[in-house]
């Protein structure tokens, strides 16, 4: 992906970290997604530019390697007078689309820009365009997850681990997913695990199926990131989780993984694929 669009980046691998950015420019970018990473909102403040367009590029690509199937994008402190971002918008339109499991990008903007009249009368699929935040929440609120989706709340207990567990099996049993069932309790419970272990807060726990995948995701109410390894003494890599493998399971297992702020904590989610081999991207 590069400043002009956002094309797929080969070179990005899990875990996917999404953390605000902030440069001495003042061009911000921040990420919040719902509990089950469904909906992820980014808010970016600066003067467009092709430095803020690589800034934008690099957070969407985070943000369209997890589970989202909807990004709202809040562009009302983005100044851009003559609309030039207009490509770059339309790419990543595309580029949502095209993924093996298809993401919608939502705009949020005052109506009255350029940048709205030439996303609204340009060729090629336009994005949907709302004037505030409120109004694409509402609008995406109204899609129905039917059964394609299961959730728990569940409070910081070690009982959590296999009610999560069982959230998942009852989630392969409905869906007839048989083959994603051993390794998704397995996934599921180092991620309900470690968060009760570090978080210790009320959980939410998500399971859902789109197309060939399935993402499970742990909501808590702790900022802090799980992480994978950390430098020890010696500068050689060491395993931070205390109960063994940990998230290295995850890793070795996941089709891709990662986390995402959240309103006062974060989600951590991971997704199996049928054929089992990890993606970018999906």
């Amino acid at each position: 992906m590069t400043g002009s669009g956002p094309a797929r980046d080969r070179s990005l691998r899990p875990p996917y970290l999404v953390t605000a950015r902030t440069d001495r420019r003042a061009l911000t970018v921040t990420v919040t997604a719902d509990a089950s990473t469904n909906v992820v909102e980014l808010t970016a403040h600066g003067q467009w530019s092709a430095e803020f367009g690589s800034r934008m590029a690099a957070m969407l690509r985070l943000c369209l390697a997890g589970p989202a199937s909807t990004v709202i994008v809040d562009l009302h402190d983005v100044g851009d007078l003559h609309g030039v971002s207009r490509p770059f918008w339309m790419a990543a339109v595309r580029t949502a689309r095209l993924r093996p499991t298809p993401a919608q990008l939502v705009l949020c903007l005052p109506m009255q820009t350029m940048l709205a009249y030439r996303l609204r009368h340009g060729d090629g699929c336009r994005p949907a365009l709302f004037a505030t935040i409120a109004e694409a929440r509402q609008a995406i609120g109204m899609r129905p997850f039917g059964d394609q989706q299961l959730q728990a709340r569940l409070g910081p207990r070690l009982e959590s681990v296999p009610a999560a567990r069982n959230l998942v099996t009852r989630a392969c049993h409905t869906w007839r997913l048989p083959q994603f069932q051993a390794d998704a309790r397995l996934v599921v419970s180092e991620l309900t695990a470690n968060a009760v272990q570090h978080a210790g807060t009320d959980l939410v726990v998500t399971v859902r199926r789109s197309g060939h995948l399935l993402h499970m995701a742990v909501r808590d109410s702790d900022t802090r990131y799980p992480r994978l390894n950390a430098p020890a003494g010696n500068g050689v890599p060491v395993a931070m989780e205390e109960r063994g493998w940990g998230l290295q399971m995850v890793h070795a297992v996941a089709a891709a993984w990662g986390a995402m702020p959240a309103r006062g904590g974060k989600v951590v989610w991971a997704t199996l694929a049928s054929d089992t081999s990890r993606e970018t991207g999906h």
